[in-house]
Order: C-alpha cells, then structure tokens, then sequence
C-alpha cells in the first residue's frame, strides 16, 4: 500500500491562514491581555494562567512546563499528532484542500506505534458506519434503534454512529483483509485475542466513537441490544496508548466551542444524554461516560470555562452516589451548579420531549447553587432529626472546605447559616477544625515524605550563578528576530588613536544601518564568537535569511524550523509576556519598551557582551601567568591592553546608557 505526501504548497497555505489564537481557542479558554491572550496551561494543573498567545507573532508559550511554538506545534504536543497530521488538521479547519504526493511502502512502515492505534481506531470508526448504513442487519437493527431513540438522520452522521455486526469476527476478518496488524487491532481492544482465536470485542452493539477534543478516534463505546442479561449492557474500549478514559468526556469535541461561547458546561452521564441534548439545541454538554469523574475530566472542563452545571436523573440513590463528583469539582476551584429531572426522567428523555425553549427554560428556572441542592438533598433525608441535621451540616461544611477561594468559602458558610437556620460562628468554627485538620494531615504526610528522603543533612543552597554570556547570546538572537530588519540611526563611538598623544580616544560618528548588518559587523570586528551551539546555529541562520530576505518575517523564520528550535525562539520572544500575566501594569510595575530604543539596546547588548568577553581573557592571561611565570611580563602588557580597552569600552556603555 502507498501512502500520500502533503505538498510544500500546500503546507505553506496552512501556515499562512491559521490563526494560532483561533486554533489554540479550541482546546483553551483565551482571555485578552494587552495585544496578547492568556489562558490556564493545558499542559499542566493550575488555578492561576501561565499560557500566552501572541497573535502579532503568531506563537505561544506555555511557562509552566517549557514548551512553546506555533499553531502546529501547540497541535503536535497537546493532541499528540504526528506534523502530517497537524497540517490536515488545519486543512479541514480552513477548508485548504490538500495537495498530495505518493509515499511509498517503507516510509509507511516507519510509522510509530501510537501512530498505528489511530489509524486502526480512525478505520474502525469508518467501518462501523459503512455497516449501519449499508448492511441490511446494520439498518434493520442499529439504525432502528438511533432511530427509535429519536435521531435525525443528521445527527447520527454528526456524531458518527455505528454498528458491529452480530458475527464473532466480521470487524477483525474485514481489517486483516485491508492490511490492518493484529497487534495493533488487539492493543486498541477492538480484537480480543485468545491463543488461536480472535473476536470482536463489540460484536452486535451499536458504535459511539469517543473523539479527542481535535476530533481524533482514541476508542469507543458499544451498546448491546439484545437481552442478554450475561453481557454489560455498555461497554467501553480497554484502556491502550491512546485511552485514558479518566482523562476524555464524551462529546467534548462537538461542545467545546459552545461551553466556551456560553461561558458553562452541562455534564450528564450517558452517550444519549449528550446526543439529544445537542439535537435539541443545547450544545455546551459533554458525558463522563459512565465512569466516575475524575480531576482529569474537570481540568479538561476548565480549560474551557470556570462553572459546571451537573445534570442528574430522578434516581435518588444514583443522585447521592454523584453528590462525591460535585466535592472534586469544588476542589478544583470550579463554580457548580446542579440540576435534577422529574422522576422516571433523565436529560435524554426530558430533552427529546421538549422544546429548546422548554428546556432552557427548566435548566435556569432549576439549575441550583450546590449548597442550596446538598442542603435539600440532605435536609429531605435528616427527617427533623436533631443528629442527622447535625451530621448534615457538618457533611455541607466538609464541601465548603474543599474550595480553595477563601471568598467563595465565606459567601458559602453565611448562605449555609441562612439555610440551616444556625449560627454563621459555629459554622466558622467548624470549618476552622476541619482545615485545621487537613492542614495538620498534610504536614505530617510531608514531613514523612521529607524524612523517607532525608539521607545526608542538606547543605545551604548557593545562589545560582546568572551565565552572563549565555543571557547576552539569547539577547541577541532576541534582538534580530524581532527588530533584525528594521534601519536604526546609531550613534557608534569609534576608538582612534589621538595624533598628539598617541592615546585611544573616542569619536562620535552617526551611522544608519539595518540592524542585523549593525550586529554582525560588530561582532565580526571582534572576532566575537557565540559559545551556546544552539545559539550559534540560530543566529547564522537569522542572519543568513535577513540577508536574503528584505521581508523578513517572523512566524514564517519560526514555521520553517525544527520543533526544538522554534520551541527555543518561542521561549526567547514571549519572555517578556511574563509581565503580562502577573498584571504588573496595574500594580505600578512598568516593564521598559524595548521598541522605542532598537539602536540603544543593541549597542548596550554588544557593548556588555564585549566587556565580559574582555573579563574572560583577562581572567585567562592570570591564570596563564600561574602556570608559566617566566613570560609573565608580555603576559603583563597584554593584559594592560586588554584592561585599558576595557575601560574605554565601559566609558562607551556608560555613555549609551546615560544618554
């Protein structure tokens, strides 16, 4: 089998229409600051936003875990896609129809592992569909059955609905005939294998494909039709490379830019909760898919938006068992509401019966604040007895305890008191003694941990020592990616040997030059070499298209270089967005423009760069004079040379830094 190459063309389009902030909208919750945006870290867990966008430059940085790039590259770490991938991503984003090449058998082959589960789940998906659509048992049975529950046609290619036949191999037969390795078939769970025997694991289920939040097939869910009281009425793809069902919600791909538009997120339980739901109109809602919610599954949310409303069926006990889901989302510092149906109701059932109008309607009129809803809940079940209100209200406070926002905590206790009919200092004091306690319980938890490693007495930590260079070599890498085309007037202060005195002096003389030919030629007259070799290769590479390119542009520089050298030009150029993040503006921090100072801030860079080079030799001639003391007087008058230059190169960065 061959397979396609993407054209440069074509890939070229892609990087000129993408819009990084358009694309990274999609997967995080962007906030405008300044001409940027910031967002919490979809790499990491954080309650305060460290991810900065820069639609000027068109790149990101997230500064909690390091990494940094373009479009492509936000693509290829948080969804894991290979750049072919990245690239028809932002194809079908906006509509560029791709243009392809033939790749041949053994470039195919190198494909990675992970590489390979995709491509069997992004097949079995197809397959699933081609048989509910075009088999007589697949329209007979799984399509009725859609149908039945009230699907539109449209809705069930929305969603991409399937159907495995009632046959113990047809799936496995039919993937091994195209070429599809068994290994792989087994590890996403799509195969069980046993010895010499190999099944369908969803044999004669309808198919809900579980996508990743870009649309990628990770596993899916079947659900039986028969009654058949020895198989699980629903059943999920094995966990695999690919799934982590911990760490997906279902529908989270077709909702995520209307929880982030409408600013909430409704979460049900079931595959045909979600469904019916967004048929009906209500879109912003995304499933746990049966399995508990976890911390992964909430982040995945707040990314997106800062309130949950949690959505539960009339079944009190499946309601109490939920209520631990609502603690974890307070943990996470998430607003929660929570809305219960009629009895004999769930979301799909109530959504199919009413109208969109309806159901807002029912959703904002019973939509409840959590404390209202456990308070209710819980006061039902104490039945005016005097201990069980009592465990109540202690069970209410342990809730409140749980959000970190010490705020909302104080919001929460006086509405508690209100409800409760109990007084606002008791509350205060109970939830005093529960953080007491928990504060007490992680401390010993720490110091446990602390003793478990203690093995020597810890030395006092020096301070770390700045690498001067290596700050003044990223310096100015900084300098010719942002401002490396731009003419500058300088004012250059050149050395000249005084015809009187025979002394060095300095000569005031204007020039206008572009500013990389500035920084090149300077560091050319000193024979100034870069010692970082990532810098070094970075800044040859800039020069070299600067001097190509009258229309030096910047994302273009970045969009042409390997993924760990755009993440270190990324790092480099949103260094300063860190001033952002913080709001220092507003606390009367203001960090200095560099822009209205180009030609100062270069020859302060190369000048201070000059100095420590000068510091370097010198240090290296005394060391020299250590070793060898019988040249120590040349030695000596080079030295002399090297300080004298020094001090005149001081007087020079004095004078361009006093003006």
């Amino acid at each position: 089998m061959t397979e396609k190459l993407i054209s440069q063309n074509s890939i070229a389009q892609v990087f000129e229409t993408a819009r990084v902030e358009e694309v990274i909208g999609d997967f995080v919750q962007l906030k405008k600051s300044g001409s940027n945006f910031k967002g919490l870290s979809p790499f990491s867990d954080e309650r305060s936003p460290s991810f900065m966008v820069s639609p000027v430059k068109q790149i990101w940085k997230d500064f909690s875990s390091g990494k940094g790039g373009n479009a492509v590259t936000f693509l290829m770490e948080h969804e894991h896609f290979t750049y072919p991938e990245a690239i028809k991503y932002l194809a079908k984003k906006y509509n560029i129809e791709i243009e392809e090449t033939e790749r041949t058998d053994e470039e195919k082959a190198q494909q990675n592992a992970r590489e390979s589960l995709y491509l069997v789940s992004e097949y079995a998906n197809e397959y699933f569909q081609k048989i509910l659509h075009n088999t007589d048992q697949g329209k007979s049975i799984g399509l009725s059955y859609f149908k039945e529950r009230g699907f539109t046609e449209e809705t069930i290619k929305k969603f991409q609905l399937g159907y495995s036949l009632d046959e113990w191999q047809a799936f496995t037969d039919d993937a091994l005939g195209k070429g599809y390795n068994i290994n792989f078939l087994e590890q996403t769970g799509l195969t069980i294998v046993k010895e010499e025997k190999r099944f369908d694991r969803f044999k004669g289920r309808v198919m809900f494909p579980i996508h990743s939040m870009s649309g990628r097939i990770l596993g899916f869910g079947g659900r039986i039709l028969t009654n058949d009281k020895k198989a699980a009425k629903y059943l999920n793809s094995p966990e695999s490379e690919i799934y982590h069902k911990s760490k997906i919600l279902y529908g989270l791909y077709f909702a995520k830019q209307s929880i982030a538009k409408e600013d909430n997120c409704y979460l049900v339980e079931g595959y045909t909760d979600v469904i019916q739901f967004h048929q009906t109109g209500i879109k912003n809602v995304v499933s746990s898919s049966g399995t508990a919610l976890s911390s992964d599954q909430i982040r995945l949310i707040n990314r997106l938006t800062n309130n949950i409303t949690v959505l539960f069926d009339g079944d009190a006990a499946g309601i109490r068992a939920s209520i631990r889901g609502i603690d974890l989302i307070l943990e996470q510092g998430v607003n929660v509401k929570v809305c219960t149906f009629p009895d004999g109701e769930d979301p799909d059932s109530f959504s199919k019966s009413n109208t969109l109008e309806e159901l807002n309607a029912y959703l904002n009129e019973n939509a409840k604040d959590f404390i209202q809803f456990k308070a209710s809940l819980l006061v039902k079940e104490a039945n005016n007895d005097p201990i069980k209100k009592a465990e109540t209200i202690r069970e209410i406070v342990n809730s409140i305890a749980k959000i970190p926002d010490s705020i909302k905590r104080e919001i929460y206790i006086q509405e508690c008191a209100r409800i409760m009919d109990i007084s606002e200092n008791v509350l205060f004091s109970t939830l005093a003694q529960i953080s007491k306690k928990d504060f007490q319980e992680a401390n010993k938890k720490f110091k446990q941990e602390q003793t478990a490693f203690q093995v020597v007495k810890n030395e006092p930590q020096k301070k770390q020592k700045v690498d001067v260079q290596y700050e003044l070599e990223r310096k100015i890498i900084e300098i010719l990616m942002l401002y490396g085309e731009r003419t500058e007037q300088f004012e250059d202060l050149i050395l000249k040997e005084d015809e009187a005195t025979g002394d060095l002096i300095l000569e005031p003389t204007l020039q206008e030059t572009r500013v990389f030919e500035k920084i090149y030629l300077d560091l050319q007259e000193d024979e100034m070499m870069f010692s970082n070799e990532k810098f070094k290769t970075l800044y040859y590479a800039i020069i070299d298209k600067l001097n190509q390119d009258e229309n030096f542009s910047t994302k273009d520089f970045i969009n042409n270089l390997d993924q760990e050298d755009a993440s270190t030009v990324t790092s480099i150029l949103m260094e300063d967005e860190k001033y952002n993040l913080h709001d220092w503006e507003r606390n009367q921090i203001i960090p200095k423009e560099k822009e209205h100072s180009v030609a100062l801030l270069v020859s302060q860079t190369i000048l201070s760069l000059r100095c420590y080079l000068i510091d370097q030799k010198v240090a290296e001639y005394k060391n020299e004079t250590l070793r060898e003391p019988s040249d120590t007087r040349s030695i000596i008058e080079d030295v002399k040379d090297y300080l004298a230059l020094k001090m005149l190169l001081s007087r020079k960065l004095g004078k361009v830094i006093g003006g």
